[in-house]
């Protein structure tokens, strides 16, 4: 069973959505490494070289988000990495740590850390990997008793 073409339009939208803020924040890792090193965990390994490769893994997923070829891999690796990243958002969340100066307070953590999960499920929607739950209502029609 096909989704509807609006499922498909929403999918394509989000899909630029989500590689345009993937290859913002992957630029940013680049640019300004300094940011992301201060929420790095201690327990991170050689931390600037790690920064510089998520930095790369976010471009580069981005581009394989946006073309047929590498989309469904390019999803799996940015549901994984936002899964990997986590760490760093909970230490900067839990520790308050400022960046620029600035602290930011939960009330700038909380919806971050809430949303992660989201980026994971966004990333395989967009990649075409899961349409739930698009096509969760169409599978309950079809198996209802008439």
């Amino acid at each position: 069973m096909k989704t509807s073409p609006r499922i498909e339009l929403a999918r394509r939208i989000l899909r630029w959505m989500l590689a345009a803020a993937f290859l913002f924040a992957g630029i940013a890792h680049l640019r300004s490494p300094a940011t992301f090193l201060a929420i790095t965990p201690a327990w991170v390994p050689f931390p600037a070289t790690v920064i510089m490769l998520t930095g790369v893994a976010e471009i580069a997923g981005a581009i394989g988000l946006i073309t047929t070829r590498f989309r469904a891999a390019a999803a799996i690796g940015l549901a994984l990495y936002t899964v990997c990243v986590y760490p760093a958002n909970i230490n900067h969340a839990v520790n308050n740590l400022a960046i620029g100066g600035n602290a930011l307070g939960w009330g700038y953590h909380a919806p971050r850390l809430l949303f992660q999960p989201v980026i994971v499920w966004w990333a395989l929607f967009a990649g075409q990997l899961i349409d739930w739950p698009f096509r969760a209502g169409a599978a309950c029609n079809r198996h209802r008793v008439r």
